[in-house]
């Protein structure tokens, strides 16, 4: 079935293996992330037998498909309100920043007695979620500590992900510093420093390590990628294709380069510029904007060039390959982290496990 996206399990688990390794060696436990890849239990499964000690997702729908892993489950994205019985149902912990939103999750956790557990999120100055100014941190603390059902399990920040501020050892450090501060002040004992996502990895393989105190990254695009974000560095002996995507070539015609008549807005909304190449062989393949963004592909063969596409056509320019494509023949892709996210969102996508 086709279009589809191929995932190796084999080279995720090599990925997993390889970066929790490197982690648990320098003292820090990997909550797993699963949102890339829309939870499929199958890959969370080798994420576990690799050694994630947690899983990891923004989404409740997600984390539902893996409560037969025996696992502790993390929910990345501050809860809503709205749906904070779910939270409590399906999540043991959760980010957190908002009290009122702590209040309500208390209060669901004592409706169906349980302990809830959080991680109180610090913005260390990448302006998404936390808590910027440390009184407030002192005062939500002791407000959390008086509610029922809820265990303050730590602290969390997030770096890279908005405003692309780069982990270091300076801002990582004031949240140990905080977190000691509040252990002080309350007399009380944090499990867990998260100290953010890959963009922390680069500090660990070969660079200056974290603070003494960050016990745990939730890892997710250094796993399927092989790669650290804060400076996008291919990290040494992992895979890049643990996920490619391939289709299905639909029509191939010899056309102009350049539209025949006035330029109006496409699908989209947007006026489209053309380039004139001259007459060109133009192959469509069966995807389109709706499964996928054209700017998170790349042709494995690198003679093709990709034109753009609608909804659900993708037009690519096989001119130059060495490869005489027909109709029918398949056009393999590598994904970006957006690639991979959208591709397994897309129900209209085939995933097939290799």
């Amino acid at each position: 079935m086709y279009p589809r996206v191929e995932i190796s399990l084999d080279k995720i688990r090599h990925n997993a293996k390889k970066l929790i390794s490197l982690c648990n060696n320098n003292g820090i436990n990997v909550a797993a992330v699963t949102k890339v890849f829309c939870g499929m239990p199958e890959i969370a499964k080798v994420l576990v037998e690799s050694g994630a000690s947690v899983l990891a997702d923004s989404r409740i729908e997600n984390l539902k498909r893996l409560q037969s892993i025996e696992v502790p489950k993390l929910l990345l994205r501050l809860p809503m309100i709205s749906q904070a019985d779910e939270v409590v149902q399906f999540a043991d912990i959760s980010l957190n920043s908002e009290l009122e939103t702590i209040r309500v999750l208390s209060q669901k956790a004592v409706d169906r007695s349980k302990i809830h557990s959080i991680i109180l999120m610090i913005d260390l100055g990448d302006l998404r979620e936390g808590i910027l100014d440390e009184e407030e941190t002192l005062k939500t603390v002791a407000e959390i500590l008086r509610l029922k059902g809820i265990k303050l399990l730590g602290l969390g920040t997030n770096l890279t992900c908005y405003a692309g501020v780069i982990p270091k050892h300076e801002n990582l450090n004031h949240l140990v510093n905080i977190k000691e501060k509040i252990e002080k002040e309350f007399s009380i004992k944090l499990e867990i420093v998260s100290g953010g996502n890959s963009s922390s990895l680069y500090l660990l393989d070969g660079g200056e390590g974290v603070p003494k105190g960050i016990n745990q990254l939730r890892l997710g695009e250094s796993i399927v990628l092989g790669r650290e974000t804060a400076f996008g560095n291919i990290m040494e002996d992992t895979y890049e294709d643990c996920f490619r995507l391939v289709t299905e070539i639909i029509e191939i015609k010899d056309k102009p380069s350049l539209p025949i008549g006035e330029i109006g807005m496409d699908a989209f909304g947007n006026k489209p510029v053309f380039q004139d190449k001259g007459i060109r062989k133009r192959a469509i393949c069966a995807i389109g904007k709706q499964d996928v963004s054209i700017d998170n592909i790349v042709p494995e063969d690198e003679k093709i060039t990709i034109f753009g596409g609608s909804s659900d056509h993708l037009i690519i320019d096989v001119t130059d390959s060495l490869k005489n494509y027909k109709v029918g023949d398949k056009v393999s892709f590598k994904l970006s982290y957006g690639g991979i996210l959208s591709t397994s969102t897309s129900e209209y996508v085939a995933k097939v496990f290799i």
